[in-house]
């Protein structure tokens, strides 16, 4: 099996399919914090989005011969995967028995542990920002919650740094008209 390091999509495919084990860690390493924040841009509550990503993965891993390479790229496919996984989550009827009392709580009674997210939270910032498209939710998100650089986004997202900086820009603005309303 060939090494691992930096892997050509194909050949990434290709080792998945062949249910190569090290090809699922390298998966896992390289498209975790990327899924991650799909997920977390639908799901909020951090044990239920991280519950939602190991299902994301386990479908990637079942569902691999599904993926059809000439539809569109392998992120793409995943991407799909995970936000449909955590729609699913937040539309099922446990996951809204849960929630029914728990926003205030947290947001009554905030825990240290939340503190770095406290000030966020409370100008309901993140809600605003679940408010955006898709493609914008999930740049807002990688960039300012998550600290990613524009270009960092562009590699991980494989899409051009221009269409990154204007997404951006173009929810910003969004997010200024939401502010002022």
């Amino acid at each position: 099996m060939p090494e691992l390091k930096k892997l050509a999509e194909a050949d990434l495919v290709d080792q998945l399919k062949k249910r190569h084990q090290s090809a699922f860690v390298y998966l896992y390493e390289n498209y975790a914090g990327a899924l991650h924040t799909v997920v977390t841009a639908v799901v909020i509550d951090r044990d239920s989005a991280n519950d939602v990503l190991q299902e994301v993965f386990v479908k990637i891993w079942k569902q691999i011969e599904s993926y059809d390479e000439n539809k569109g790229r392998l992120f793409t496919w995943m991407t799909n995967i995970a936000r449909n996984a955590a729609i699913d989550m937040v539309r099922s009827k446990e996951f809204r028995k849960s929630q029914k009392n728990r926003e205030l709580t947290e947001d009554v009674y905030m825990s240290s542990e939340h503190s770095a997210t406290t000030p966020i939270e409370r100008i309901g910032l993140r809600k605003l920002v679940h408010q955006l498209k898709d493609d914008h939710k999930v740049l807002v998100e990688l960039s300012y919650f998550q600290g990613f650089t524009q270009e960092e986004i562009a590699k991980m997202l494989e899409i051009p740094l221009g269409t990154v900086k204007t997404r951006l820009r173009a929810a910003l603005i969004q997010l200024k008209k939401s502010v002022k309303v």
